[in-house]
């Protein structure tokens, strides 16, 4: 027919013909009763497909030379177009196709069970009708209905569940229409209704599920319920400014509940628990980053500086994470692994990141760590150093030199004590001596004070003196004797027989009643000249301490008096053989004690900041005040925060020496004189 030029006649009569045979379809399918509709619907749909198939092969010639030449639309497309028409756009079909998709889609929200595979045959066919088709005749609706249902039924559960149940349902209910489409929907459709889920049950009631009495994140957080945080994260991070809200709650709350543990009186009197708590909860927080948030960093960074916010509203963190170090490297790590050591030290290397003042850190940890090395009680020197090292990787070389000096002198000091003894074969019998030579600007410094020492030591000691100074030209040496300590052998009533692990001051003390019975207060502090605060704590911890009362007093009673009498006890015995006699001293500093550090912290910090303020000025050539000081806390802060008063003191300190000048027009200008 097309070749005889009849083509449209052909084409025209097909309109008609299918046109007529849709018609009837649409009517047998419109008198479908119930449940079958959708069934008649699909086995229609089929048998057009296939009859569409089988004319198009038919009409194959008039498909490919008349259709193009005259622009009409193909026999395939053709078919679809008409049964969009005449079939989905029936007036009795199409509404009534509409409310049993979404009829059933409820069902199955009920928890009811459907035909997935039949739904998916409708929905697909009418994605083959064209994507408007698919938008207009469902989609669309589909999502204005699950938004209504949405919208109640988390009004429902949050007035019903607590937090934890309610994430969980939200969770079940994403899920759910993600599995849905996943069935039987366009997978477009996937984004637009988790959109629909996650701003109806999750982005609407945000903030109250995160307050929630009793079981919202605050709660979450003290409870460390990991799978309800993971899940409230995984659940928030879908919606806008959801991770946000939960950072801001947790933030706050880690400065609120950290501020009470530094500020807590209680807490302050014991620094090592003190400190031990602060890496719990720090660990705590770590864990729960680690397990619920996915290790997020900009969680990470929140905890990192809601630690260092809290950890330096007490200015004595510096001093108690070092005393916590000083427990820890005297007796806490004995018997631990080497990896146990390593985990410990770079958990108080994440706390003195925290510092801003880390050059006080420094000053308590030079204190405790002289002292750890001259009493010999330092649990491994495996471990001293590897701390020294982070510190060192952490704040530069200048920061550990003196530290590593310390070192370097006990080493020097052990050869020192070999060539003593090798060139004095005489002092094999008698008392022994051994002397750690302390070079002043690596040890923390101390007012030298003497005491009277026995006639047999300070015989040695010069002896000592002699050949130290015969070895090394141009030096000094002055005796620190109240950093020292003794081993004296003792001999009891009964003839029981001890050693007595003693400071030098207890040794001075002990040895007077070899010549004595019995001794007053007066007539020892006139003997040994020990300073009258160290003397009343050396005879409180020989005379008071049970278990450790080599002297009795007279009258018995807690403190030491001017007027108090001291002689031997008799009757002291102790299971052990050595018996070690701590002195009475304070773990903390006292107050002067405290003064006199922060005193020598300030001073310190002088020349430092004259120094920063010098290279600043020298490579820059001038500056206003404002930007001067702004680049000298930027470089002192690894070290400590300066004080601006301090700063411009600085400042005025180098203009008066000419290092500076102020520029005449503008007095806020400072120029670097080369």
């Amino acid at each position: 027919m097309v070749l005889h030029k009849f083509g449209e006649k052909l084409y025209s009569g097909l309109v008609a013909t299918m046109t007529a045979r849709l018609k009837e379809i649409a009517r047998s399918i419109e008198a479908t009763q119930g449940g079958s509709f959708l069934e008649e619907m699909n086995r229609k749909w089929n048998d057009h497909n296939k009859a569409l198939q089988m004319i198009r092969d038919i009409l194959m010639y008039m498909d490919r030379t008349y259709i193009p030449s005259t622009q009409r639309t193909p026999v395939y497309e053709l078919g679809l177009t008409l049964w969009k028409e005449n079939v989905i756009y029936s007036s009795q079909i199409r509404t009534r196709l509409l409310d049993t998709l979404l009829e059933l889609v409820l069902s199955e929200r009920a928890g009811e069970v459907i035909n997935r595979g039949l739904v998916r045959n409708i929905t697909k066919m009418l994605m083959d009708l064209g994507p408007s088709v698919y938008g207009q005749e469902f989609e669309t609706q589909f999502l204005q209905v699950s938004s209504e249902f949405y919208r109640g039924e988390s009004q429902k559960f949050i007035e019903c569940c607590d937090c934890g149940d309610y994430l969980k349902k939200a969770e079940r209910r994403l899920n759910e229409e993600m599995d849905r489409v996943s069935h039987y929907l366009d997978p477009r459709t996937e984004k637009k209704i988790t959109n629909v889920v996650e701003k109806k049950m999750i982005e609407n009631h945000m903030l109250r599920l995160i307050h929630m009495e009793n079981s919202g994140l605050v709660n979450m957080l003290c409870d460390d319920k990991y799978e309800d945080l993971g899940r409230m994260y995984n659940l928030f991070r879908r919606v806008t400014d959801g991770l946000s809200k939960i950072r801001e709650v947790m933030t706050s709350h880690i400065r609120e509940s950290g501020k009470q543990l530094v500020t807590d009186p209680e807490r302050l009197k014991d620094p090592v628990d003190f400190t031990q708590r602060l890496l719990d909860e720090k660990d705590k927080y770590d864990k729960i980053i680690n397990l619920a948030f996915n290790n997020d960093k900009l969680f990470q960074n929140a905890l990192n500086s809601s630690f260092e916010y809290f950890i330096n509203l007490n200015p004595r963190s510096p001093e108690f994470i070092s005393l916590f170090v000083d427990d820890k490297l005297r007796k806490g790590l004995k018997g631990v692994s080497e990896d146990d050591v390593e985990i410990t030290l770079d958990k108080v290397m994440m706390l003195f990141r925290y510092l801003q003042e880390k050059d006080v850190f420094e000053k308590y940890y030079k204190q405790h760590l002289a002292k750890r090395l001259l009493s010999g009680k330092t649990v491994s020197d495996d471990a001293e150093r590897s701390l020294i090292v982070k510190l060192k990787t952490e704040c530069g070389y200048q920061f550990t030199s003196k530290l590593e000096g310390m070192f370097t002198d006990m080493k020097t000091s052990l050869d020192t004590m070999q060539g003593f003894y090798a060139s004095h074969p005489e002092l094999s019998d008698g008392p022994t001596l051994t002397v750690q030579v302390l070079t002043t600007g690596s040890w923390p410094t101390q007012s030298s004070v003497t005491c009277n020492l026995p006639a047999e030591m300070s015989a040695l000691c010069e002896k000592f003196r002699s050949y130290y100074l015969g070895t090394h030209t141009g030096r000094r040496l002055s005796w620190q004797t109240n950093m020292g300590t003794a081993d004296l052998k003792a001999t009891f009533g009964k003839g029981q027989r001890h050693e007595l692990n003693v400071s030098t001051y207890q040794m001075c003390v002990l040895m007077l009643f070899n010549n004595a019975e019995r001794l007053s207060y007066k007539e020892i502090e006139q003997a040994t000249e020990i300073p009258a605060s160290d003397l009343k704590r050396c005879l409180q911890s020989l005379a008071l301490v049970k278990g450790r009362n080599v002297l009795r007093k007279e009258p018995m009673s807690k403190d030491v008096g001017e007027d108090d009498a001291f002689f031997v006890n008799d009757k002291f015995s102790s299971k052990l053989y050595k018996v070690k006699i701590g002195t009475v001293v304070a773990q903390k500093e006292s107050e002067p004690e405290k003064l006199e550090t922060r005193q020598r912290v300030e001073e310190d910090r002088k020349p430092q900041i004259e120094a920063a303020i010098v290279r600043i000025m020298k490579s820059r050539k001038q500056l206003d005040h404002n930007n001067l000081i702004a680049e000298v806390t930027k470089q002192l802060q690894s070290r400590f925060l300066p004080n601006p008063t301090e700063v411009k003191k600085r400042i005025e300190s180098l203009i008066e020496r000419d290092f500076l000048e102020r520029d005449d027009s503008d007095r806020k200008l400072y120029r670097y004189l080369a």
